[in-house]
């Protein structure tokens, strides 16, 4: 694992313990036992998802309301049935929470189904894990229902957009003055990076992480580490190559401000660069390419694995290469293409020749 998820890891481990200190102490249980089947950063969503339901519990259970929830027990899970929990999956839809930037004040959080789904599960890992210690008497998450998750269309860069992006980066002619400003240092790196996305289909997680060392241009692959800390060796075409080669003159000659870290990509200060930079450096570059799609690194993950099931068709291959553990996660995201070749079935078989 390189020192950047090293790095990460343990930032996620002190996030985790800081806030486990604001939930009750009978969860403490609960996180050692999931600590082995889970990541550190699934257990702090969990972290933050249960802190937000104890909340609710000391806010508006009959019985425990005015409870501190550092000071609940771990019998005060008997006094929640599902039709409580049912009302905590109304209260979230919408809820007010103090701002973060202006605690005197508040701000209204919205959940959509996903953000719903995400916390019942939390809810529901808890009380299976005490439910199947004895610790509790029943399991009253285990009958509630998930909200049902609409699958949005899959956003993703048609051929033209896909050379225009790179059309943009690559000359800049449409940036304010100031980025063009920018992009006179940046832009061996912005190409880089992009291509690097668009040939490879690697989450931006993934493409932060590495380090100059982990590029084997002998056989045209680039070492990652996965979610869930597994390393795994991605495969890139010439135009990946050409672009990462062109740039590494330029990244040979920079040093960063840290000293042994090797990171492929630096931000203009020489440290690594991050996620949200990486976020706002596609936005900047695909704002001037289509103003109707919102596009972001995630959106030309999905460019390439739909071009990748265009060109091959084996679903299997597209979901070993994204990295997706459960092939169905990618049948379900590439459904709409699926059904676009069954249709273009029904043209290859006729039954009277001309």
């Amino acid at each position: 694992m390189s020192n950047y998820h090293e790095e990460e890891q343990q930032r996620n481990v002190f996030y985790l313990r800081t806030a486990m200190e604001e939930l009750p102490p009978f969860l403490q249980e609960f996180f050692r036992g999931i600590a082995q089947s889970t990541s550190v950063k699934t257990q702090l969503g969990y972290a933050h998802d249960l802190k937000l339901f104890f909340q609710y519990i000391c806010k508006k259970h009959p019985m425990l309301k005015g409870s501190n929830p550092l000071q609940l027990s771990i019998s005060c899970l008997d006094q929640i049935d599902s039709e409580e929990i049912d009302r905590f999956m109304e209260y979230i839809t919408y809820y007010e929470r103090p701002d973060p930037h202006h605690p005197q004040n508040t701000i209204i959080v919205k959940n959509d189904e996903k953000g719903k789904a995400r916390k019942l599960a939390a809810v529901r890992s808890m009380y299976k894990f005490f439910y199947k210690k004895n610790k509790v008497s029943a399991n009253p998450a285990s009958i509630v229902d998930a909200p049902k998750i609409h699958e949005k269309q899959i956003v993703r860069l048609d051929v033209d957009e896909v050379a225009k992006l790179l059309d943009e980066v690559e000359s800049g002619e449409n940036l304010t003055k100031r980025q063009k400003a920018f992009h006179n240092h940046t832009k061996k790196r912005d190409l880089a990076l992009i291509t690097l996305l668009l040939g490879t289909g690697m989450r931006v997680s993934e493409c932060v992480g590495i380090n100059m060392k982990d590029i084997d241009f002998s056989c045209n692959g680039i070492k990652v580490t996965r979610k869930g800390g597994n390393e795994v060796m991605l495969y890139f075409g010439e135009e990946v190559r050409e672009a990462l080669e062109d740039y590494l003159v330029q990244r040979q000659q920079q040093t960063s401000k840290y000293d042994g870290d090797d990171a492929l990509f630096l931000s203009s200060r020489g440290t690594r660069i991050t996620v949200r930079a990486v976020q706002n450096l596609v936005k900047k570059y695909a704002s001037l390419v289509t103003t109707v799609k919102k596009i972001s690194p995630h959106k030309l993950r999905s460019t390439y694995g739909t071009n990748l099931y265009h060109e091959t068709g084996d679903i299997y291959l597209v979901a070993d290469v994204l990295g997706h553990a459960d092939v169905n996660t990618t049948k379900k995201h590439y459904a709409a293409i699926e059904e676009e070749r069954r249709r273009s079935a029904a043209k290859y078989v006729k039954l009277r020749k001309d």
